[in-house]
């Protein structure tokens, strides 16, 4: 099955499960062609097929509950229930047991793929030595959030980057256009669930955001609240690819809610899961920070230092396999993370010419 196929047949198996969005889904074609980067942020159903028999020394590693999806890109800020900036890991659609190389492997693989693509300066060998230092000191530690308080003041500085406009932020969500179609009912009762005063008069808006997630339904609402604007965001939830791509799975649970819970994680109040969507604020202070969103002058090193920290948090709601992974990582060589990098980077740029060649 080459890439063609692969999303030929993801989608279709997508689509039995939930409905989706044409336009955007042809939108998400477009973007994969754009760059390798964005190619790899659209396809994890394909890394799902083929990471473990492209590098098959990783897939026999101690199992956790996974983010899977994990790019130098998911990584964002949220406000907790004491109003403090928090900065983790901003996605789990794609979550699921699966070894826990596979987080640090996509990690590794995007940030080889980011500095190609010249968006971070610091070399390949010294970027994935970061990412396992940060990962392993978690472990050993057990974990620590990453509150961006009296704590991290140069993390927050570098989140803080695009939090300095809310006047744009809410112009640029006041310009899509009002949905002038049916808004699921479960999809507004999920909504809300997380309003203040859920008889709000709410504005509804169709948005495309993402691009893993791009072709399924996702409206945001807005609405005056005190004085100011407040804005909610409802996305559908589908099974994680994993089961797509391996057949043998006969598990239908998500595993999206189990992570924010369980891992070491200040939690978002502002995020809630049902069968069938998942709802979370939007606000200036509450966004994915996107490499372009970065100042010229950071810590590159120490970044994905925090990067390889924050995944360890995540795998530590794995608490009873801390030990052995441990014991996996101290028996590995010690470039194994840039090796098996270096083949999946390979791997995503055959995939890429492919379907650059076929879409066109």
């Amino acid at each position: 099955m080459d890439i063609r196929e692969a999303t030929q047949g993801y989608e279709q198996w997508l689509s039995d499960q939930l409905q989706l969005v044409p336009a955007d889904l042809e939108m998400k074609h477009q973007h994969m062609q754009s760059s390798l980067f964005q190619f790899l942020r659209a396809t994890y159903y394909r890394w799902a097929q083929t990471w473990q028999t492209t590098c098959p020394d990783l897939a026999n590693a101690p199992v956790v509950t996974a983010v899977c999806d994990l790019h130098i890109e998911n990584f964002g800020t949220w406000r907790d229930s004491e109003g403090r900036l928090v900065w983790g890991i901003n996605d789990f659609d794609e979550a699921f047991p699966a070894p826990f190389t596979v987080d640090l492997l996509r990690l590794a693989t995007s940030t080889l793929v980011a500095i190609e693509a010249e968006h971070l300066t610091l070399g390949r060998k010294k970027a994935c030595t970061m990412i396992l230092q940060g990962y392993s000191d978690a472990l050993s530690s057990g974990g620590l959030p990453f509150v961006l308080a009296e704590q991290h003041d140069w993390l927050r500085m570098i989140s803080a980057a695009k939090l300095r406009s809310p006047v744009a932020f809410w112009r640029k969500l006041g310009e899509l256009p009002e949905f002038d179609g049916e808004v699921p009912a479960d999809a507004k009762d999920a909504m809300a669930r997380l309003l203040p005063d859920p008889a709000l008069p709410l504005r509804f808006a169709r948005r495309v955001a993402g691009l893993g997630s791009l072709g399924r339904q996702r409206f945001v609402a807005t609405a005056d609240w005190h004085g100011g604007r407040i804005a909610r965001e409802v996305k559908s939830v589908a099974l994680s690819a994993n089961v797509w791509a391996d057949s043998s799975q006969a598990t239908r649970d998500v595993y999206y809610r189990r992570l924010l819970d369980s891992s070491v994680r200040v939690v978002d109040p502002y995020i809630l899961i049902s069968d069938k969507w998942v709802v979370r604020r939007l606000a200036p202070d509450c966004i994915r920070v996107e490499l372009a969103d970065l100042p010229a002058h950071r810590d590159e090193s120490r970044l994905l230092y925090c990067m390889g920290f924050e995944t360890g948090n995540i795998h530590l709601a794995s608490p009873e396999m801390r030990e052995q992974i441990q014991q996996d990582l101290a028996a590995r060589p010690e470039d194994w993370l840039l090796e098996a990098a270096k083949l999946m980077r390979k791997d995503l740029a055959n995939d890429w010419k492919l379907w650059r060649r076929a879409v066109n």
